[in-house]
């Protein structure tokens, strides 16, 4: 849950400044393109611009191609009036490269075209996710809330320990969320189902130096699963939350946490119990209608780590305890149908998930694929059909991680298991999803057709990926284009002409003021972490506790219709998720080359 820190600041219409007047502002991919792919820059400027664009070889200096300044078909964002397509998709061959135009002057950024410009990005985002691991850290070296936890709500008598330790912290705070890091978890793995090629091993377990023969994907998923067999201590029984804003109290590292949950400072941590019902000891109460969402959502983690411990890693006792994990979730999730939300404590910020057939979808799916049992096939299509194209994308605007998990990758997750009719089904609900967007996209010259709520960016990875795995399912690529356009405004071909992945590309405009404590009280950067994202003003203008600390580098890009803040006093549009980095990692990981 995002970091709640103090002040209050308010967005005025007359803020921003106007970009120069005489400059044509170019936004490409900054970390590029492959070679055979569609690559159109978008460009903005305060007048009407006509004319040819050049492409040079920053190596050569020479011209490498000459294209058209095109209209886009729509506007961009806020007050600005002219905006163009520079397409250069015929541009192949491989090199480093800068748009110039001969008469006026353009503010550009180099990019690559080639075969291998992805690299091992999707290794960052790994790297950033061991960043965020509780317990053993290996970027600090240290150990930390080895206390995890007391129980509150439990079968057992409040404040009784569990051992909760393990998992993530969240994102840019230290709370530890079954609501996230579940998500997480699974998709890791099916990551590594998908490009098992990809990914290499260059950590052991514990994310240290040092191979030990195991993808460190998996050593990832694996550190996930285990806090989650923490969660569930015995059949029947789930826990769901480690912490609450009580954690908010200001920078901290993580092996020096100073919040009080009633046994002192940097002690005991409160372990919330899924209830089914709603919770919270303080004044917010979060909404619940039972736990399908949370069990169900890890029992297709833990099918999953079934399916990779004993088909990829041979290695049979933790598949089995995996699967009997998976089995009594799924069976605790038909007995408790309905949701369960994070919980709060003094801020009205919270998990607000409301969704569970998604979930149930996915758990009965993998655990067919895991046990061949013609029961769990028969839910699976059922709760597909009661999810059809359920999404955030029916909406503008939602609550906070209210249609979580923000791609439902169950529809994927199933569809490789039944008839031919009912892949028609399946797929015709990411079309719908995808067409949908599609209304949005063509309103703007970015086509970028996701609502700037909360946590956009992790909402444009799954967009994205849902129109890659409508591919896969269908073979129909005339989405493909979109996706591109979605990939590319997250690295770079946006307003602000910055990438929202942490480092990445090192040598172009990234965050790096991101609110987190690492960065406020080490200065070390961490590549990889993927950042909140773009949020609309209005959103923005009523959040509690932001204060930029610095000169917006961006102030002249600015609107008021959306802002982002490279500033580590923005929480809403600055601070990396740990969810959003995990589901990024299939994303970029589908773009590397195959070794």
């Amino acid at each position: 849950m995002k970091a709640l820190i103090i002040l209050f600041s308010i967005v005025g219409s007359g803020l921003y400044a106007q970009p120069k007047s005489d400059t044509l502002y170019v936004r490409t991919n900054l970390v590029g393109y492959l070679p055979e792919e569609e690559k159109v820059g978008v460009a903005f400027s305060t007048h009407a611009v006509s004319g040819k664009f050049n492409v040079i070889n920053i190596l050569t200096g020479k011209v490498v191609f000459t294209g058209k300044i095109a209209p886009a078909p729509a506007s961009g964002f806020g007050g600005l009036r002219y905006f163009y397509h520079l397409d250069f998709s015929a541009l192949q061959s491989e090199g480093t490269y800068r748009i110039t135009l001969s008469k006026l002057p353009a503010a550009t950024s180099p990019f690559t075209i080639a075969k291998k410009v992805y690299g091992s990005y999707a290794e960052d985002l790994l790297g950033f996710m061991r960043q965020q691991r509780c317990g053993y850290n290996p970027f600090f070296n240290q150990t930390c809330h080895e206390k995890d936890g007391r129980t509150m709500d439990g079968p057992m008598p409040d404040s009784t320990y569990l051992d909760a330790r393990g998992g993530w912290h969240d994102a840019g705070d230290q709370l530890k969320y079954l609501i996230t890091a579940s998500n997480a978890v699974a998709r890791m793995m099916m990551a590594y189902q998908l490009f098992p090629e990809k990914f290499t091993d260059q950590v052991n377990g514990l994310g240290q130096p040092g191979k030990n023969k195991i993808p460190d994907v998996l050593d990832e998923a694996r550190w996930g699963l285990d806090w989650i067999h923490h969660l569930h201590p015995t059949p029947g029984q789930l826990f769901h939350q480690i912490a609450d804003d009580r954690d908010h109290i200001g920078w901290k590292l993580p092996a020096f946490d100073q919040s009080d949950y009633g046994w002192g400072k940097n002690s005991y941590r409160v372990i919330y119990y899924a209830t089914g019902k709603p919770q919270g000891l303080g004044k917010y109460k979060s909404e619940a209608t039972g736990v399908a969402n949370l069990a169900g959502r890890s029992a297709a983690a833990m099918a999953l780590g079934y399916q990779v411990w004993k088909t990829n890693l041979h290695d049979e006792a933790y598949a089995m305890k995996c699967l009997e994990a998976a089995k009594d979730l799924y069976a605790m999730a038909k007995q408790q149908e309905g949701y369960q939300q994070g919980n709060s404590y003094g801020a009205p910020y919270r998990y607000n998930e409301d969704t569970w057939t998604d979930d149930m979808e996915w758990a009965a799916a993998e655990l067919y694929k895991a046990t061949s049992n013609k029961e769990y096939l028969d839910d699976a299509k059922k709760y597909a059909a009661l999810t059809g194209t359920l999404s955030w994308i029916e909406n503008d605007t939602t609550a906070h991680y209210q249609r979580y998990p923000f791609l439902n990758i169950a529809h994927y997750s199933l569809f490789g298991s039944v008839d031919e009719d009912f892949k028609k089904k399946l797929a015709g609900y990411y079309r719908a999803g995808i067409e949908k967007t599609l209304i949005r996209a063509n309103s703007n010259a970015f086509r970028y057709g996701v609502p700037f709520i909360w946590c956009s960016n992790n909402l444009a990875v799954d967009l994205a990926l849902q129109i890659l795995l409508y591919e896969k399912m269908t073979g129909n690529q005339q989405y493909h284009p979109y996706a591109l356009a979605i990939r590319d405004w997250l690295l770079g071909r946006n307003p602000w002409g910055s990438s929202m992945f942490m480092n990445i590309p090192r040598s172009g405009e990234y965050p790096q003021d991101v609110h987190t404590s690492t960065w406020a009280l080490t200065k070390k950067e961490v590549p990889g972490g993927l950042v909140d994202g773009p949020i609309y003003a209005r959103i923005y203008n009523n959040l509690i506790g932001l204060k930029l600390n610095q000169p917006d580098e961006f102030k002249a890009f600015q609107n008021n219709y959306v802002v982002y803040h490279d500033d580590i006093g923005d929480y809403s549009t600055n601070e990396p998720t740990m969810d959003g980095t995990a589901c990024a990692i299939m994303l970029l990981a589908w773009f590397e080359e195959t070794p």
